[in-house]
């Protein structure tokens, strides 16, 4: 029988509402993706049972920064592109916790590119979720990594003139990747399949979202929203499976294995249909914690060698080393 952490832990499981999980209004715009995507987190917090205390999120800068003002846990708001390193820093002295990594299209795929990548790389317990809207929303439209080719923004007025980055592609070719989903933030069912199963996976789960931003480039999904026959809806037993009536909607649907890492990166690479789904997942990839066992030590233990390490660097006053035991 699985159990689930809080159970491990003896957590005791609480019922708690919805809004529990929301501390402040939100000061997205009206008809942001970033509401339905805070909506599905506290989804998320609700069916978990996840107690606040136990709960971080994580967030760089960005409109979807702002995410860790509105949620009822812990927080941190921290530099451009720097979500990465503190996520990690946090997670590896509180195993314990559960770690939520909130960051953009900018904030992720262009200054925190370098965090992003060895992130794969070291795969450590972490549940990334990447909103995309193809702009620098919170600086007012400016061109970013994923603007589509020719759309205009205020840094080029006659249309982006070089293909956007992939971040699936990139995410399906970086070494030790373990999780790799997308989702959309106008398909809630969807979405909220996605993060549980991100959510439960043991490493780097990473989730882009296409996210809308009705301000600075309204209707850029509407092509997807109003014909989902150009949406490849990816499925497994084991992964997503939506409801009889959201399949219908989509005539185009994938029993795909998320084990099998060259389709994924198939689906990935297809221009033709926009997938959403889990594209792939491997569980035995070793953690970070797992590669480091140090980290399990106890907090006392880790001080003190952390102490002792310093103190070979530390310039004594005379005797005052030898007065406290040391060489």
């Amino acid at each position: 029988m699985t159990t689930t952490l809080n159970e491990r832990l003896r957590v005791p499981v609480e019922d708690r509402p919805l809004d529990f999980y929301q501390c402040a209004i939100s000061r997205w715009c009206t008809g942001c993706g970033d509401n339905a995507i805070m909506t599905a987190v506290q989804r998320l917090c609700r069916d978990e049972h996840l107690p606040p205390e136990r709960v971080v999120s994580v967030s760089g800068i960005g409109c979807s920064s702002r995410l860790p003002h509105y949620l009822n846990s812990y927080g941190f708001h921290g530099l451009h592109g720097r979500a990465l390193p503190v996520a990690e820093g946090i997670k590896s002295r509180r195993p314990d916790l559960h770690v939520f990594v909130i960051t953009g299209d900018g904030d992720c795929c262009s200054i925190g590119a370098a965090h992003w990548l060895h992130a794969f790389r070291y795969n450590p317990d972490l549940t990334v979720l990447l909103h995309d809207n193809g702009t620098y929303g919170l600086t007012k439209h400016q061109t970013s990594p994923t603007t589509p080719l020719g759309v205009r923004t205020n840094t080029a007025p006659t249309g982006a003139a070089m293909e956007p980055l992939d971040p699936l592609s990139v995410a399906l070719g970086a070494t030790n990747a373990s999780f790799v989903a997308q989702a959309v933030d106008w398909l809630p069912e969807v979405l909220s399949q996605i993060l549980s199963l991100a959510f439960h996976h043991r490493g780097f789960a990473f989730v882009r979202i296409l996210q809308r931003c009705p301000e600075f480039l309204p209707g850029l999904f509407d092509p997807w929203i109003n014909d989902p026959a150009r949406i490849r809806l990816v499925t497994h037993d084991d992964a997503l499976t939506p409801s009889a009536g959201l399949a219908r909607s989509f005539p185009n649907r994938e029993v795909h294995d998320p084990s099998d890492l060259d389709r994924a990166r198939r689906i990935a690479a297809d221009r033709e249909l926009l997938p959403v789904g889990l594209l792939y997942r491997d569980a035995e990839v070793p953690t970070y914690e797992d590669l480091h066992p140090v980290l399990r030590l106890p907090s006392e233990r880790l001080q003190e060698r952390m102490e002792d390490e310093l103190d070979r660097f530390t310039i004594w006053p005379d005797g005052q080393r030898l007065a406290q035991g040391g060489d």
